[in-house]
């Protein structure tokens, strides 16, 4: 049996962008988000700063708590975005 969308963790995601930037978003469907990304379908953000690769993601157990940590790492120098996508601290 598969999980329904309602039933998938939410998570925070990062994107390097090939040239150099990275994009932070959410979704409960990792593989299905990144795909829209690199295919030209995802943030407008990312369709004119095409996806290098993904760095990487971390769970949450909400859309809310996930929306919040979106807001929090976007309000971090781009050095420090892995560290809190790693650790879940800036």
């Amino acid at each position: 049996m598969t999980e329904s969308a309602n039933e998938r963790p939410w998570c925070l995601y990062l994107i390097e962008c090939r040239d150099g930037s990275f994009y932070a978003g959410i979704t409960n469907d990792l593989a299905a988000r990144y795909e829209a990304h690199v295919a030209g379908r995802g943030a407008r953000y990312t369709r004119s700063h095409p996806p290098l690769r993904l760095i990487g993601s971390r769970p949450y157990e909400n859309r809310a708590a996930a929306s919040r940590a979106e807001w929090e790492i976007k309000q971090l120098p781009k050095q420090r975005k892995v560290a809190y996508l790693e650790k879940g601290d800036a």
